[in-house]
C-alpha cells in the first residue's frame, strides 16, 4: 500500500471507531458504521468529496491546517496525531503542553479497579484524577487547591507530609525514576510553562533534586511494597505499582492489597467509608499553595 493509501485507510479507521451516537453525531450509512463523511465534513469545514478523495488516496497533499482540523474532529491523541502528519508527508507539530486528558478507556479501567487505590498522573507527575479508595487511603486530594502539592516530585523532594514511607533504598530508586521521567517530559514538552516552573521551583527548593537533575544518573520505576500510615486504620503494607498508559502519556499509581492480608481488611473498611469518585483537573502552578494534601 502506498503512503497515500495508508493515510486514507487510517482516516477511515479513525472515523469508523467513533460511534454515531457518541457526542450526538449524525448516523452514517451502511458503509460507514461510525462517524459519517458528512458529519466529518461538517466538523472540519471540508467537503464530503475532498474527504472521500483523501480516504481513497486520490487527494495527496493535505495542508497542515487540514490535518490539524481532521485530528481534532477525529479526537486523535498525540501519538495518532503525529502518525497522521507523518502519513501525509508533514513534520509532526511540536507538542507544547503536557497532556492531561484522561481517555474513556482509562476511566473505564479505574471503574474496574474499585478494590485498588488508583491515582492517575500526567507526564510531569501531577495528579489528574483518582478513585474513591485513593482518597480514603491517602487523604482527599480535592481538598487542596494548590497544584504544586498535588505533584509527586514536588511533594517528595520538598519532604511534604505523606502517609507513605519507603526504605532509604526504595526512596533512592524512586527519586532516580522521578528525575528520569521529568527529564523525558521536559524534552517532549519544552515549552510547557507549568513544567518549566515546576523544575525551576524544585531546583530552588531542593538541593537533592538539583544534584540529581544535573547528574547523568537515570532510573526506572519498579514494583515494590510500601507502608501507608492511616490515621484510623493504622499502618498497612500495600503493593505499589506504576503503569504507563501508551498514547496519552499518563502514569497510573495502583496501590493494592494481597488477598487475606491485614491491608485487604483495611481496604474493605476504607472502601465502605469512601464517597463517590472525585475527578480532579490539575490547575496552574502559580495558584495558592496548601501544605497538607494527600501523599503518595
Amino acid at each position: 500500500m502506498t503512503r497515500h493509501g495508508e493515510l486514507g485507510a487510517a482516516l477511515h479507521r479513525w472515523r469508523d471507531r467513533i460511534s454515531p451516537a457518541e457526542g450526538g453525531l449524525l448516523e452514517g450509512g451502511p458503509e460507514d458504521p461510525g462517524m459519517g463523511r458528512t458529519e466529518l465534513a461538517r466538523l472540519t469545514g471540508l467537503s464530503v468529496d475532498y474527504i472521500t478523495r483523501l480516504e481513497q488516496g486520490r487527494a495527496t497533499t493535505p495542508s497542515s491546517q487540514v490535518l490539524a482540523s481532521l485530528a481534532r474532529a477525529l479526537r486523535l491523541d498525540d501519538v495518532e496525531r503525529r502518525h497522521l502528519f507523518l502519513l501525509a508527508g508533514h513534520a509532526p507539530p511540536a507538542t507544547d503542553r503536557v497532556p492531561r486528558r484522561v481517555p474513556p478507556s482509562v476511566r473505564r479501567m479505574l471503574d474496574g479497579m474499585a478494590g485498588t487505590a488508583v491515582g492517575v498522573h500526567d507526564a510531569a507527575w501531577s495528579l489528574v484524577t483518582f478513585n474513591p479508595l485513593w482518597a480514603a487511603l491517602l487523604g482527599d486530594p480535592s481538598k487542596s487547591a494548590a497544584s504544586p502539592c498535588r505533584n509527586v516530585a514536588w511533594r517528595h523532594f520538598t519532604e511534604a507530609p505523606s502517609r507513605v514511607t519507603r526504605t532509604p533504598e526504595q526512596a533512592a530508586r524512586f527519586e532516580m525514576a522521578l528525575i528520569a521521567d521529568l527529564r523525558a517530559a521536559a524534552a517532549r514538552y519544552p515549552t510547557d510553562v507549568d513544567l518549566r516552573a515546576l523544575v525551576a521551583e524544585l531546583r530552588r527548593a531542593s538541593g537533592r533534586f538539583t544534584e540529581l537533575w544535573t547528574s547523568r544518573l537515570t532510573g526506572s520505576h519498579e514494583s515494590e511494597s510500601v507502608t501507608v500510615h492511616h490515621p484510623d486504620v493504622g499502618p498497612v503494607t500495600v503493593d505499589y505499582d506504576i503503569i504507563t498508559v501508551p498514547g496519552c502519556d499518563l502514569r497510573v499509581i495502583a496501590q493494592s492489597a494481597p488477598p487475606g492480608s491485614r491491608a485487604a481488611e483495611a481496604f474493605d473498611l476504607l472502601g465502605a467509608w469512601s464517597d463517590g469518585p472525585v475527578p480532579l483537573t490539575v490547575a496552574g502552578w502559580d495558584e495558592g499553595r496548601e501544605q497538607e494534601p494527600a501523599g503518595v
